[in-house]
């Protein structure tokens, strides 16, 4: 079966959407002039993105393109992927031109940024304000997605296509442009609150903008080497913990919250399970902690609380050095991180949603295996767009995720504990934070960090954040289409 498949080529907007972003660091050289002879990092990548960006989409403004039909998500895969890839690439420039980073340790870098995962390989101490906000800003915008930032400006008619590959399942409005402009609205009114409530608490004007952007896109940067906890201030760390809770729920449960409609937000099964698991393994973590740690019974749950809420939102941020945790409150926290954060948020992780749903078909087959009543009853889950049943289809895709996840986080973790040459406990916690987007770290990521583990953790990071079957779908695409032209090519001659 052929069609013909005409569409917006959508590669030069994005190149040039990138290289518009990648100038927006500079406007922080008017409050640090010191700054200002490190701004041709950021200028000359910014222009070869624009210009290239240009150059595509005047020679190829519209394209068709007669090939085998494979449906909207294997379409919006390969630019899904492009997107990133050339994301990644532009942003990771800067460090390079500097000569800050070698290549892989400045690809590291903005792999984590736009990833929204936190890892680094940078040292903060050293580091200036114009790379501080490029690092900040970077996960502040992959919270939100390249397609997400690019559908606020250009909607066509592949837009749909792109935002369901991209990882997006709810819609807040019947049309695409009101849900982008919505989260917009939210995201940039979170934004403000948080910098305001960090600077009433005590933080400089930057960093007050720099930790409300990371806590809300679940990212982790911080411009302490001893992330939040470097503050030690107990109002710091609860509006940290209110921002990581924003930036985990789904936007279209923001909505709801902003719209006031409670009964259906206490009926989110998302949030629900959100609400247990936070109150169970902090209550667990911290008793944990009290004991090993000799912490009073009050330090040991408020170190606790902030650490669980971090690791099961994916933000990354941590008060206490996880050197000297002892192993069971660090089994718990990577159980945390493979969970994750809310389905259709900043958050990365197998997600929630998934989680409780296969609690659901579990309890359900339970039931079934232990009743004298063999007869089959639908089971059902609350999203922000009311009662869902959970059909054959839905069952399959989450448990068919969520073993692809645990295989993948299986085989990182052994790659990890080679390369790295670490202890298993050390490489689950550390390959869980990367495939998760979590960001915290046990010690073996840092600017010593060996190239190939670097690698590893990359691929765990964009295959989390992408969803893992988007760009296996994108790659299989890619090479089904190369495969197509060859064999043109070939009957031709």
């Amino acid at each position: 079966m052929s069609r013909v498949l005409k569409s917006n080529n959508y590669f030069g907007k994005f190149l040039i959407l990138i290289g518009i972003l990648l100038l927006v660091p500079l406007s922080i050289v008017l409050f640090y002039p010191e700054d200002i002879k490190q701004v041709y990092a950021f200028i000359i990548p910014s222009f070869v993105s624009i210009i290239i960006g240009f150059v595509i989409c005047y020679f190829n403004p519209i394209r068709t393109v007669k090939r085998t039909w494979r449906g909207s998500l294997h379409d919006g895969s390969i630019t899904v992927l492009f997107a990133w890839f050339s994301g990644v690439f532009f942003g990771s420039l800067p460090f390079v031109l500097s000569k800050q980073l070698t290549f892989v340790q400045a690809l590291f870098e903005a792999v984590s940024g736009w990833t929204t995962t936190g890892l680094s390989v940078v040292d903060v101490t050293k580091v200036n304000h114009l790379f501080q906000f490029h690092r900040c800003f970077m996960q502040f915008c992959g919270g939100l997605g390249f397609i997400m930032m690019i559908l606020f400006f250009v909607q066509e008619n592949q837009s749909a296509n792109l935002y369901d590959a991209e990882g997006h399942p709810d819609r807040l409005e019947p049309r695409l442009i009101n849900t982008v402009r919505m989260i917009f609205g939210i995201y940039s009114l979170s934004l403000l609150i948080g910098t305001i409530m960090y600077y009433l608490a005590g933080m400089n004007l930057f960093d007050s903008i720099f930790h409300a952007m990371c806590s809300l896109s679940t990212g982790g940067f911080s411009t302490k080497a001893d992330s939040i906890g470097a503050y030690h201030s107990i109002m710091i760390e609860w509006i940290t913990i209110l921002l990581m809770i924003i930036g985990t729920t789904n936007f279209a449960v923001l909505l709801l919250i902003v719209k006031r409609k409670w009964d259906r937000v206490k009926k989110m099964s998302e949030l629900k399970l959100f609400a247990f698991l936070t109150i169970i393994f902090t209550i667990i973590v911290g008793t944990v902690l009290s004991y090993s740690l000799y912490f009073s019974i009050s330090e040991g749950l408020r170190i606790a609380v902030f650490n669980v809420v971090s690791a099961l939102s994916t933000t990354g941020y941590s008060t206490l050095a996880y050197q000297i945790w002892p192993p069971t409150a660090i089994l718990l926290l990577i159980i945390l991180m493979l969970i994750g954060g809310g389905y259709g948020s900043t958050a990365g992780g197998i997600k929630l949603t998934r989680v409780y749903i296969a609690l659901k078909v579990l309890k359900e087959s339970f039931v079934q295996k232990i009743s004298s009543r063999h007869s089959i009853h639908k089971i059902y889950h609350y999203r922000a767009q009311g009662k869902t049943e959970i059909t054959p289809k839905i069952m399959q895709d989450t448990i068919s995720y969520i073993i692809i996840y645990l295989i993948i986080f299986v085989i990182g973790s052994t790659l990890l504990c080679f390369f790295a040459n670490c202890s298993i406990q050390d490489a689950l916690f550390e390959f869980a934070s990367a495939i998760g987007t979590v960001g915290l770290s046990i010690g073996i990521t840092g600017p010593q960090t060996s190239a190939i583990v670097l690698i590893i953790e990359m691929c765990g990071m964009l295959l989390g954040r992408l969803e893992i079957f988007v760009v296996f779908i994108g790659i299989h695409t890619i090479f089904d289409i190369v495969k197509e032209k060859a064999m043109k090519t070939l009957r031709l001659k």
